[in-house]
């Protein structure tokens, strides 16, 4: 099932059956790196966390690749609302996809479904800074740096700045596939 989509990428429900493939992409190095994880985690304690996740108000999809024609699961995306101020941290995942446009694509689907369904106001994500391919796909996707933590988070060992970038409602330009 695909709620939003485009040519190349599509949004589709978050999936209990697939928290293997999940696990299985959140243990690849480059994504640690990424995340300024340092550890790997168990199948048992990432299908405990999957039925929490499921019971949760955030919301999440799983992304998915239209580039061979049907749709392949590729990572997923996930909006932490704070209703109170109709906000939400922006979090995405991407596995063997990466390099190819989708994570843009991706973001823009989500932001379509952040400000046109959820109604939120802004979105926010940080991103670590040496993570250059993710600050760009991510101000191709609409956000703006909005500031820096400085020596917050780790790259391949040493201690890097994280950026805060933020996108709001009204700078959301460009096609809406929920609009359409």
């Amino acid at each position: 099932m695909l709620w939003l989509g485009t040519e190349s990428c599509a949004l589709g429900p978050y999936r209990a059956d697939l928290v293997e493939t999940y696990w299985r992409w959140e243990q690849d190095p480059a994504l640690l790196v990424g995340y300024g994880r340092q550890q790997p985690e168990s199948l048992e304690a990432r299908t405990e966390g999957m039925a929490h996740q499921l019971r949760g108000d955030n919301i999440r999809f799983t992304v998915y690749d239209l580039a061979t024609g049907s749709p392949v699961p590729a990572g997923v995306a996930t909006l932490l609302p704070d209703p109170s101020v109709r906000t939400a941290e922006y979090v995405v995942m991407l596995a063997e996809a990466r390099g190819r446009g989708l994570g843009t694509a991706a973001t823009r689907l989500v932001l379509d479904y952040a400000f046109h369904i959820t109604n939120l106001r802004m979105v926010w994500l940080k991103v670590l800074a040496p993570n250059k391919a993710g600050l760009r796909a991510y101000e191709k996707a609409g956000f703006r740096t909005a500031g820096t933590l400085r020596e917050a988070g780790y790259w391949l060992g040493a201690v890097c700045d994280e950026i805060l970038m933020d996108t709001l409602a009204g700078d959301f330009t460009g096609p809406s596939v929920i609009r359409a």
